[in-house]
């Protein structure tokens, strides 16, 4: 673990090195004083759906259905409604 003193200017803002430009954190105040920045990633709500593990698995098998048969012609004529 390193520890690094910052200062914070004048528009209440610390820099954390040009290696973290343009990465989302996440800031957890755990109190008064005390925060824990750490890298996240942004889901937006219509997507999170697909972090649930059973539609993964469902894709996953979908997708490997789908590599392992090729599409072929069809009549549409022979479908029954």
């Amino acid at each position: 673990m390193t520890t690094i003193v910052k200062s914070v200017g004048c528009r209440g803002q610390i820099t954390l090195g040009r290696q973290y430009a343009g990465k989302k954190v996440m800031i957890e105040q755990i109190e008064t004083g005390v925060w824990m920045l750490k890298l996240a990633e942004f889901i937006p709500v219509s997507e999170r759906w697909l972090q649930n593990s059973k539609v993964t698995a469902d894709l996953e098998e979908a997708i490997a259905w789908a590599e392992n048969n090729p599409p072929k012609e069809s009549d549409i004529n022979a479908f029954e409604l």
